[in-house]
């Protein structure tokens, strides 16, 4: 078969100039967008023994930057050729050998490197698709849209900071119903290591893998834990010594150990614990300063119930933090073990899970996250490292020094 090397590397030179514009949707990012790709991507591609692996990257690359439309493969060929060009993009994301865990290794400590990341969201990812091939799509009840979609249900590691966010790990949920049929494991390339995992359980072992194959630092895990067993992720951060800041919805219960609460040590909803405290609220207190606070913040320190307990689980001290928004109350309830921590600062951490909600519509979408339309296990990984990649160019570019571009302090 005829090297396409020589055609990708005169493509990708032609291409940069000329197809910039189609990214006009972000934020402008011109003069730092070539430089990002290039400090990144020879970071991110160093572990590919190949030359013609790295070319390819970077193709695939910069086609998540700048193809129009859906981020499919064939969009990303036509950038750089024709039929040829697909069939090469299709094996290198599909079928070739390289190993997408040090490539996201080297973007998480690139990342870590050049920004100053202030915690890590851990946020659930749903991808609709039309067929049943692709590896781990199910019939699923998805309680944010309030309906049955068919999906794959992903996790996603974010390092967060106020003004950025940018997804460092990825996990694919399969379930028992798909790991069990020995044909659906065949057909996508499912490692045997793989096991069904709930929800919680993908959650928490997507950070622990990025924590400990990236050998990034210990911060605060934000995450949604609404449809989790709370008690359940609760001890195993703490097991890893992980800070958490969990929201958790109002069947959770709790018991309120603070002295003065009239119902302490009574296991109670958070719905509940929150609903007292807005009736026993006193006028010229501080949000945030005890249970009797009548501010849009209220703090109040509680530990699992007596239930979670009996199962061996943590009862160490925790903080149940109700936020009021647009006269409803609470409009969110969050669960930390930061017992130190000032409500504002609490809240700095919270408005972290909007940032990356955010900049998944604004940025990750269109750098194609959830575009990758094949059955394959290994493929879906590696589409989704690269839109990873991706991201942090597109996040970065607008942010960028001369620091950023060549990684170091």
């Amino acid at each position: 078969m005829t090297s396409t090397i020589p055609q990708f590397d005169h493509a990708v030179r032609a291409t940069t100039d000329r197809l910039r514009p189609v990214m006009a949707g972000f934020r402008p990012y011109e003069r730092a967008h070539d430089g990002l790709l290039s400090a990144l991507g020879t970071e991110l591609f160093a572990s590919m023994p190949r030359r013609d692996q790295r070319t390819k990257g970077m193709a695939y690359l910069q086609g998540l930057l700048e193809a129009e439309g859906r981020k499919s493969i064939r969009n990303i060929a036509a950038l750089f050729g024709g039929d040829a060009t697909e069939q090469s993009l299709h094996h290198f994301i599909v079928s070739s050998t390289w190993d997408w865990t040090p490539v996201r290794r080297a973007l998480a400590q690139y990342v870590e490197r050049v920004t100053q990341p202030q915690a890590y969201v851990v946020r659930p990812l749903i991808i609709r698709r039309a067929g049943e091939t692709s590896v781990g799509v199910e019939r699923r009840f998805v309680p944010a849209l309030g309906q049955v979609v068919n999906a794959q249900q992903a996790v996603g590691v974010w390092a967060a900071a106020p003004d950025w966010s940018s997804p460092l790990n990825w996990r694919l949920q399969l379930s028992p119903r798909w790991l069990a049929d020995r044909r659906h494991r065949r057909q996508t390339d499912i490692p045997d290591s793989e096991v069904p995992e709930s929800l919680d359980q993908c959650s928490v072992k997507a950070y622990q893998e990025l924590i400990k194959k990236s050998r990034l630092p210990i911060r605060p895990v934000v995450m949604d834990a609404q449809e989790t067993d709370v008690a359940a992720v609760v001890g195993w951060l703490r097991a890893a010594d992980t800070p958490m800041l969990l929201r958790i919805d109002g069947t959770q219960r709790l018991t309120v150990e603070e002295p003065a609460f009239p119902r302490r040590g009574v296991s109670m909803t958070a719905q509940q614990i929150m609903s007292l405290v807005w009736h026993m609220r006193r006028p010229g207190r501080r949000p945030g300063e005890g249970h009797t606070s009548p501010g849009p913040v209220v703090a109040v320190r509680v530990t699992l119930s007596h239930a979670a307990r009996r199962e061996g689980r943590s009862d160490s001290s925790l903080v149940l933090m109700g936020v009021a928004e647009h006269g409803h109350w609470p409009a969110e309830l969050w669960l930390t073990d930061l017992t130190t921590s000032s409500v504002g600062e609490l809240l700095q951490l919270a408005s972290y899970a909007r940032r990356v909600e955010r900049d998944t519509k604004e940025v990750a979408d269109r750098v194609g996250i959830r575009d990758f339309s094949g059955r394959s296990f290994a493929g879906w990984h590696r589409h989704t490292t690269l839109a990873s990649a991706a991201h942090a160019v597109a996040m970065l570019s607008d942010r960028a020094e001369p620091r950023l571009l060549t990684g170091t302090g």
